[in-house]
């Protein structure tokens, strides 16, 4: 089968979008790309923001291609799943562009997967894949009946048929990618960089899939959350592609990068700078020089409240105090050029508590932000404790809620989001 995988050209005037509005490798349609290639099927990736391709020629380019199956993810790269734009407007402005020229039409991302049945109906695909989608797109491609495919939501007339929990792809064997040359030297971005200005392309990779731990605040129970290691020998061989190819810096996009001595002190000997995000508590000092090392030269580091109780409260399961969290970032700080903690905006929190531990970071040339509002996204814990299990209006809720509880919002957003349903007017309801 001929399929064409679409990473649509993002816009995000209004968003509440938490994500870096630079493109990034669209890791999830390479997964699917490498798979489905292996399965025997010819798969073309369709990157309207890395090639900065406006929607209606992207559009053309895909028909052009004659695919019989065309894939549409809702959220720019797996690295932005966790905080993806809450709104459908740019897949569904793709559609809208494409009409009946993809063949079978498929959604993939973490809006279908937590929320099946809205997001087919606002998008008018013909399935969404629930979950890691590569290898359902594999069942699909290969000839599998879209009701017999577990992890699918598909029409059946007027009702929706959800055929099982979202999927989870093993990962574990995934053989290395490779992203045309082009796209590469476009790739300006250093993701997470603030030491230089770029000097070269960058890229994202990625060595393990999921977290051990169940943060209230983090949006994965239904898509990436079981944790899974990469095989180190394709991972190596995809990063040595692209040092190839002129990559002069690397973003892990894994949820969580633990200490990997493997991984790391084959890094070492390739000494290129890269970046991760962590938690400073699982990192002992000895890993941390080893981190160095290897060249990691970017750390965003999860701290999220200032308090134990603040900290239990988000099922961080962290046995750091406070003080010690602070001196293990500052140790991290000896070692990489830049770190930063990440901290959540909670209704109890202390601001002169915040304000004082932010300048004692700050003199030890840590960055630790303004308090991120939080945003009760359906996959995680923190919606469900608030309404229970997320239906047909849970984006509409979520957005609304923390619309009304947030007066102001952080240093890292510039406008003030508008309402869900604004932002979507284009997407047909039922």
């Amino acid at each position: 089968m001929r399929v064409a995988l679409v990473n649509p050209t993002w816009h995000f005037d209004g968003s509440i979008y938490f994500g870096c509005r630079e493109p990034h490798l669209p890791i999830e349609l390479g997964c699917a790309k490498v798979l489905l290639e292996r399965a025997g099927h010819e798969a073309r990736i369709f990157d309207g923001h890395i090639t900065g391709t406006p929607i209606a020629r992207l559009a053309k380019q895909v028909a052009e291609f004659g695919p019989e199956m065309t894939v549409v993810t809702t959220a720019p790269t797996y690295l932005f799943w966790r905080c993806a734009p809450p709104e459908l407007r740019v897949p569904r402005e793709f559609l809208v562009a494409l009409g009946n020229r993809g063949g079978v039409t498929i959604a993939v991302g973490p809006h279908g997967s937590v929320t099946p049945e809205p997001t087919l109906r606002k998008l008018g695909v013909d399935a969404v894949v629930r979950g890691e989608s590569e290898e359902a797109l594999v069942e699909i491609a290969s000839g599998g009946r879209l009701a017999a495919i577990p992890g699918l939501a598909l029409r059946d007339g007027p009702a929706v048929i959800v055929t099982g929990e979202p999927r989870m792809t093993q990962f574990t064997d995934l053989p290395p990618l490779a992203w045309p040359d082009e796209w590469v030297k476009a790739h300006h971005h250093h993701h997470h960089r603030f030491d230089i200005v770029p000097d070269g392309p960058g890229a994202e990779v990625e060595a393990s899939r999921g977290c051990p731990y169940s943060c209230s605040f983090c949006a994965k129970l239904d898509y990436r959350d079981k944790y899974r290691r990469r095989e180190l020998d394709p991972l190596l061989h995809e990063i040595d592609r692209l040092i190839a190819q002129g990559v002069v810096y690397f973003y892990f996009i894994d949820e969580i990068f633990l200490p990997q001595k493997p991984l790391l002190e084959a890094l070492v000997s390739r000494q290129i700078p890269f970046g991760i995000q962590t938690r400073i508590d699982l990192w002992r000092p000895d890993m941390l020089d080893l981190l160095g090392e290897a060249r990691c030269v970017s750390i965003e580091a999860g701290v999220e409240s200032l308090t134990p109780e603040g900290r239990a409260a988000l099922d961080k399961n962290c046995r750091m105090s406070t003080d010690d969290l602070a001196e293990r970032l500052i140790y991290a700080r000896r070692r990489v050029p830049f770190v930063q903690a990440n901290l959540i905006k909670l209704a109890d929190d202390d601001p002169a508590l915040v304000a004082q531990w932010r300048e004692k970071l700050q003199r030890a040339g840590v960055w630790a932000n303004d308090p991120v509002p939080l945003y009760p996204y359906p996959s995680s814990p923190d919606y469900r404790r608030l309404w229970g299990a997320p239906d047909a209006h849970a984006w509409e809720r979520a957005h609304e809620h923390y619309l009304m509880q947030f007066g102001s919002f952080s240093d890292i957003q510039d406008e003030h989001p508008r309402p869900l349903g604004e932002l979507e007017a284009a997407c047909e309801r039922a």
